[in-house]
């Protein structure tokens, strides 16, 4: 543990948070300003709410003497992406009775809601809890949502694996009774670990949680639909004859950094072994707590578990995680990833059910002119009897559609304009791309992202379209900022704010999410993204190999060299 003198701001607010109470309670009912007190600001993320402002306003309203129009953003756990009918209804009509009337579906498959207000959060938070959705550690110094291929239907490993996912979820869950008590007004589900005599304890976390946030995900080889590498903590499903065996685990993953501070980078997280499935929970459990005892509270910039790894090395680290296990890690099992991203259009299952995986761009569920998502949604989720599945790719799955709602659920999509067949509507550089929310709402954001993205796309998209590579699935993730909450260092394109209209650009990632990319131009505009990528895109249609995908094409090329580890990003 670090000396207490030098503790970070935010280490002092956790300890003296009364287990992430705070002031929060009074923070809510003070009617002067839609603001919370400083303090607050860090413990509400713990329940699963950023505080935010409308950049776009800010400026006239501080010409007119008003406080910025503060708002907050409410991340809603997920588990695993999976919802049902009656939840993703209720969050539909929160998004319109309290939120911005959208819906956002996150990298992390959790659903956001925007633009709530500070005076209804707590009907918010009461609204979805009713249909037994919470956001506790939707944010936060812990373990946050846990992810996994959004259809455990696709075989009987899948399922196994998502009860595997829904145990870590609940057993890293914060145990403290602050949630309900400051937004439920009831008792903690977790009272019978309460210490009548010391009120709270936290069984795993202890009072001060973790330095920084932990992310884990799992996933099915063939398929790294989750991006496990990008993760504190991965674990890669390793069966056989149709069972599960147990998972390798991956460790140190990370995909933020900082301008201007060449000792902070993302990461890949690194396989230190195998697991058995009836461990695996354990396993998780002990990865956190060394990651509690021996990450740097001292600056929240190298709080990351990578960081810890990078200064201990892999074989302390795995050494100690044995000792707390109390056996060791076997050596980890052969496996292999093709992909990270989608498959759109309808599929069917091992046991005849059918599924829809829709593309929706850049995660935002709405109504626009031309296509009117939100409310084709709505009228499937009053009749629909299987599934809503959120994917790692911002995209959506209605699964299990029951035989006779097939017919019914083509017809309202394609009446309220919605592509059911992206293939067929959508280029492959689009289906794939991903991006953050960015501005206007992001407080850490340099540059647009979502909002922007798709008008970058329609020009990029002449470009290949004129090449024939229309099809083609390339990999392009942009963010606001360079922590990388669409990933965008496992793009084979990355883009990255850093002022408005600027962006660094990235190249070179693994279509598998096995490698990560290396830049190759700073502060681009659009014209200038154009006419970098052009060039590149042309030699790939004329001189690819045989199936090569374009991040393996550039670095075989010699237009940027492979990044091999984080310590060599920069490089």
């Amino acid at each position: 543990m670090a000396d207490t003198l030098k503790l970070s701001e935010v280490e002092h607010v956790k300890d003296a948070s009364n287990f992430l109470r705070g002031t929060l309670a009074g923070s809510m009912q003070n009617p002067i300003t839609g603001a919370l007190y400083p303090d607050d600001t860090h413990l509400i993320k713990f329940h699963g709410s950023y505080q935010q402002t409308d950049r776009d306003l800010d400026s006239e309203r501080k010409r007119q003497k008003l406080e910025p129009l503060y708002s907050f953003m409410i991340r809603v756990r997920v588990p695993g992406g999976v919802a049902t009918a009656d939840q993703w209804l209720r969050m539909d009509e929160l998004a319109d009775a309290y939120g911005n009337h959208t819906l956002k579906l996150t990298t992390r498959q959790a659903f956001q809601l925007h633009g709530v207000l500070k005076r209804d959060l707590k009907a918010t938070i009461q609204g979805f809890n009713d249909v037994l959705l919470d956001s506790i550690a939707g944010c936060g110094d812990v373990n946050r949502n846990v992810m996994f291929n959004p259809n455990p239907h696709l075989s009987r490993v899948h399922e196994q694996v998502y009860e595997v996912t829904k145990a870590i979820s609940a057993h890293l869950t914060p145990r403290t009774s602050a949630y309900w008590e400051l937004w439920l007004d009831g008792e903690s589900k977790y009272s019978s670990v309460l210490n009548d005599a010391e009120g709270d304890v936290e069984p795993i976390y202890g009072k001060t949680y973790l330095p920084r946030k932990f992310k884990i995900a799992l996933a099915v080889p063939p398929y790294n639909d989750t991006d496990i590498f990008a993760n504190d903590l991965g674990l890669i499903a390793i069966e056989e004859n149709g069972e599960l065996l147990g998972f390798n685990v991956a460790v140190g993953g990370g995909m933020g950094m900082t301008f201007g501070m060449p000792d902070t980078y993302p990461r890949l997280a690194d396989i230190i072994g195998f697991v058995p499935a009836d461990k695996a929970v354990d396993a998780c459990e002990q990865v956190v707590t060394i990651q509690r005892d021996w990450g740097n509270r001292e600056n929240r910039k190298f709080s990351r578990l990578k960081y810890t790894l990078d200064r201990v090395g892999l074989d302390v680290f795995r050494d100690e995680l044995n000792r707390r296990l109390g056996f060791e890690l076997e050596p980890a099992r052969p496996y292999t990833f093709r992909s990270s991203g989608d498959a759109f259009g309808w599929s069917t299952g091992p046991a005849g059910a059918r599924h829809l995986t829709l593309f929706v761009e850049g995660g935002r569920v709405l109504d626009t002119e031309s296509s009117q998502l939100k409310t084709a949604l709505r009228e499937i989720a009053r009749f629909h009897t299987g599934d809503f599945r959120l994917t790692g790719n911002q995209n959506l799955i209605l699964a299990n559609v029951a035989p006779e709602h097939e017919l019914a659920v083509q017809a309202i999509l394609t009446e309220h304009g919605v592509a059911v067949e992206a293939n067929d509507v959508h280029t492959g550089l689009r289906r794939g791309a991903l991006a953050c929310v960015a501005l206007n709402t992001c407080t850490l954001a340099f540059a647009e992202a979502e909002r922007y993205l798709p008008q970058l796309l329609a020009r990029l998209e002449e470009v290949i379209r004129a090449l024939g590579l229309a099809q083609d699935d390339i990999l392009l993730r942009m963010t606001g900022c360079p922590n990388g909450c669409a990933r965008p260092y496992l793009g084979e394109i990355g883009l990255v704010g850093r002022a408005v209209g600027r962006y660094n650009l990235y190249l070179g990632a693994a279509f598998n999410g096995e490698r990560m990319n290396k830049l190759y131009r700073e502060m681009v505009d659009e014209d200038g993204i154009v006419r970098e990528l052009t060039p590149l895109l042309t030699d790939y249609a004329q001189n690819r190999q045989p199936q090569e995908r374009f991040g393996d094409f550039v670095v075989r090329q010699g237009y940027v060299k492979p990044t091999l580890s984080g310590l060599t990003f920069h490089d």
